[in-house]
């Protein structure tokens, strides 16, 4: 029956009808129970009485009738259970085992953990944070020179990480070269200093993307990792594409560790160029900034995906951005995808918006990018 219903029904009844106290209750509203609780107990406290029969009855009273405390249960998800009838039969250090378990629990279920690795042993403690402005303040030259340097230590770190390949693939068509080795023995012969490339190694660099184009991948891989050989031509460009040549397999069997490797070298030798141009006081880097920033996106690629290294977000999205602000508009859109996706960092989608338009405006259009 509706409260319509009830309400018509007592205007119907008279003092004389049974029904009539019945009805009065069941329009009474509702008994309310007064608890007070903390995290871990609760206690019931009573109205006063009425009449009141004493000065203590004036107020609600948690001992006007048998109110003992009983435990809250809403939070008891969270709270270690014993075996036993008794809590006191966990000691010691079990219990402090415990304790700390009930935190971390309540931790993730409430979402309070660090779900974001804070470090990467491929990005050096102390590598320069630098503010990305588009108010026109900073000169951009400037900024690009520090972009630049952090290029070069990013560079440095994962030559310094570097290591020795596995015995090369079999069907390797550069089975000839030397591993390369950055930890230990002794250190290859390399072209001199600041010679980034001669007209005979372009010249043969062309050669070796012109195989490639006509499908002859196996000749093309073979040549760019003799342009590559550490003791020979040592060319950062050949390097990082016969890096892309181990880790896809072109003309090959792919090697994704000894892709790494070269890629590494790569950056490092054009990290060694730019050093010194920015050294000179050039304010945006020598000759060897594209085979710089080449290396360091494909670096950035290995470390997302795991390719030859282990997955490692945070380096990834770190070489992203050092690349994306020297240029790179593929490294543009994937460190907007980064901060979009929190992958290696904290969720920004400002960052990530401000980086998704740069890349528009750098040619680099993706469908549905553009806000």
């Amino acid at each position: 029956m509706g409260i319509r219903d009830l309400i018509k029904k007592k205007d119907r009844l008279g003092d004389g009808d049974g029904a009539y106290s019945e009805t009065l209750d069941r329009l009474a509203g509702p008994e309310f129970t007064f608890i007070r609780s903390d995290t871990n107990t609760q206690e019931i406290i009573y109205p006063p009485s009425h009449p009141p029969t004493s000065h203590g009855e004036q107020f609600l009273n948690a001992n006007a009738r048998d109110s003992t405390s009983k435990v809250r249960r809403s939070l008891d998800v969270f709270k270690p259970r014993s075996r036993g009838n008794s809590t006191s039969s966990v000691q010691g250090g079990d219990a402090a085992k415990k304790e700390k378990e009930m935190r971390r629990s309540l931790s993730h279920r409430l979402h309070l953990s660090r779900n974001h690795q804070a470090t990467s042993e491929y990005v050096p403690e102390n590598l320069p944070q630098i503010s990305v402005t588009t108010d026109g303040q900073v000169d951009k030259d400037t900024q690009e020179r520090e972009w630049e340097k952090r290029a070069t230590i990013l560079a440095s770190a994962s030559a310094s990480k570097g290591r020795s390949p596995s015995a090369s693939p079999s069907a390797s068509p550069a089975t000839e070269l030397p591993a390369l080795n950055f930890s230990n023995g002794p250190t290859p012969p390399r072209r001199p200093e600041g010679v980034v490339s001669t007209k005979k190694i372009d010249d043969d660099i062309q050669e070796a993307i012109r195989l490639h184009e006509d499908g002859n991948l196996d000749q093309s891989t073979r040549l760019f990792g003799r342009l590559a050989d550490p003791r020979g031509a040592n060319n950062p460009l050949s390097q990082v594409l016969y890096g892309l040549a181990l880790r896809h397999g072109w003309g090959c069997e792919p090697d994704p560790e000894r892709a790494v490797t070269y890629l590494s070298a790569a950056a490092s030798n054009a990290a060694l160029v730019e050093t010194m141009a920015l050294k000179a006081g050039l304010k945006k880097g020598g000759a060897a900034k594209g085979e710089l920033v080449l290396a360091i996106f494909e670096l950035a690629n290995c470390f997302r995906h795991g390719w030859g290294i282990p997955r490692d977000p945070v380096a990834a999205k770190q070489y992203y951005e050092t690349a994306a602000n020297l240029g790179d508009s593929d490294a543009m859109n994937e460190v907007a995808w980064c901060y979009l996706e929190g992958f290696g960092c904290k969720k920004d989608k400002f960052a990530s918006a401000r980086y998704y338009r740069l890349a528009e405006q750098n040619g680099n259009k993706t469908l549905g990018n553009t806000w």
